[in-house]
C-alpha cells in the first residue's frame, strides 16, 4: 500500500478538506446579507472549490 493511500492519510486529506470547507463556508456566511436557498448553494459550492485549492496550495509549499 502505497504512502499516500493508507487510511490515515485519507482521513486526514478529509479531515483537513472538511475543515477548509467549514471555515470558508461560515466566512461566507458572515459577509452575505441574505440567506436563502440559492446562497447556501452557492456558497457550499465557493467553499467546496475554496477547499480543494486551499488543500492543494498547502501541499504545494510543503517543504520535504
Amino acid at each position: 500500500m502505497d504512502r499516500r493511500t493508507t487510511p490515515r492519510a485519507v482521513l486526514l486529506a478529509a479531515g483537513e478538506l472538511l475543515a477548509w470547507w467549514a471555515a470558508l463556508a461560515l466566512l461566507w456566511l458572515v459577509l452575505i446579507t441574505t440567506v436563502d436557498t440559492l446562497e447556501r448553494v452557492v456558497g457550499a459550492s465557493a467553499a467546496a472549490a475554496g477547499a480543494l485549492l486551499a488543500r492543494a496550495g498547502r501541499r504545494a509549499v510543503r517543504w520535504r
